[in-house]
């Protein structure tokens, strides 16, 4: 027994010495191969730190995977613009401009209704409209604001606020009364404007502004209504400070006129202590209202609180006169056009909608 045990002990430290010398074996083979990758490895990193390198005849449109074809159009344009930013320094001063990048506004087609304020005829139709009167300050504003029929709490609570930023505004409520009816009784109480909230859906979308007595009236699409518990970080509720009006891009004969129309909104002479503005901003035929209060950080930098509401406007039409659904005329009236980017397009003949 003790031999067997003998010779089997031997053997196995045979074989144990044999697989450890293969081992040995192994590693020396295995050395080569460790350094081939980490030079692999190398050439990889500085590939990678150079950028992407892409074939002459490659195009990411051959990319069937969605995000992997983004990625791809991301790595190409970011490696086009560190182009571009090489060859500009190379260059220095000698490098051509930089090109302007194509946006809605200038590829717009210039529109030929636009005016020049100096124009002795725009001059003569100011001095003799209906808002001259107010420009001439013979009069001065005050304003009503009423609802259609039966309006929800969200539209009663946007006329509310409303009459905090129109100084002068009164708010009541229709009770079912025509508008043929409540004009005339506007104009014996001394109103200069009646303001119409309409809703659908609990929501309001349509405001009527009809300049007393003698028109013209426009009725606009509201939409984007944001009142001011529903805006983050505003600031404390306005005061009764009369607010500083900016009235910005109506430059055509129609902008020119409902601009008018915007600005006999409010008093002559703001009160600067309030340090309130309201704005009035016309881009791409969008009217967008903001109410902000400006504070003098410094001699130099300026902060801007934005107060609420704010909302969009967009002119759906334009009539001559106060309010009348049946005879009246309209100087203008939205006509949908695909595929235009003319601003605004004026009639020549004026409509009557029986």
């Amino acid at each position: 027994m003790d031999s067997n045990e003998a010779t089997t002990s031997e053997s196995v430290s045979k074989k144990k010495g044999k697989t450890k010398k293969v081992k040995r074996k192994v590693k020396h083979d295995e050395a080569p191969v460790q350094e081939m990758e980490q030079a692999e490895g190398e050439e990889t990193e500085k590939k990678s730190e150079s950028g992407p390198c892409f074939p002459p005849t490659f195009s990411v449109s051959e990319i069937k995977n969605k995000q992997r074809r983004h990625s791809m159009f991301l790595k190409l344009k970011e490696e086009k613009r560190k182009k571009k930013k090489k060859e500009r320094k190379a260059l220095g001063d000698k490098a051509p401009p930089k090109e302007v990048p194509k946006t809605i506004e200038n590829q717009r087609i210039y529109d030929e209704t636009t005016v020049n304020p100096e124009d002795e005829e725009v001059a003569f139709d100011e001095g003799t409209d209906e808002f001259s009167a107010y420009f001439n300050r013979l009069t001065n504003p005050k304003v009503l604001i009423t609802t259609s029929d039966r309006p929800r709490g969200r539209t009663v609570r946007f006329c509310e606020q409303l009459a905090t930023v129109i100084p002068h505004a009164h708010v009541y409520y229709r009770r079912g009364l025509a508008l043929k009816r409540v004009i005339p009784q506007c104009v014996s109480r001394g109103f200069t404007y009646l303001m119409v909230i309409n809703e659908d859906r609990k929501v309001p979308n349509g405001l009527v502004l009809c300049h007393l007595p003698d028109g013209p009236t426009a009725h606009f699409k509201v939409s984007n209504v944001r009142l001011r518990k529903e805006m983050k970080r505003r600031g404390k509720d306005p005061t009764e400070h009369v607010p500083e009006v900016i009235l910005n891009n109506f430059t055509t004969r129609l902008g020119h006129s409902i601009g008018r129309m915007f600005a006999a909104l409010f008093p002559h002479d703001p009160q600067f202590v309030g340090r309130q503005v309201a704005t009035f901003h016309n881009q791409r035929d969008f009217i967008f209202f903001r109410f902000h209060r400006y504070i003098f950080k410094n001699e130099k930098k300026v902060g801007i609180q934005e107060l609420g509401p704010r909302f969009t406007l967009k002119l759906r039409s334009l009539q001559k006169g106060t309010f009348d659904s049946k005879f009246g005329e309209y100087e203008w009236v939205h006509k949908v056009r695909s595929k235009s980017k003319i601003s605004f397009t004026i009639y020549k003949n004026t409509f009557k909608y029986a």
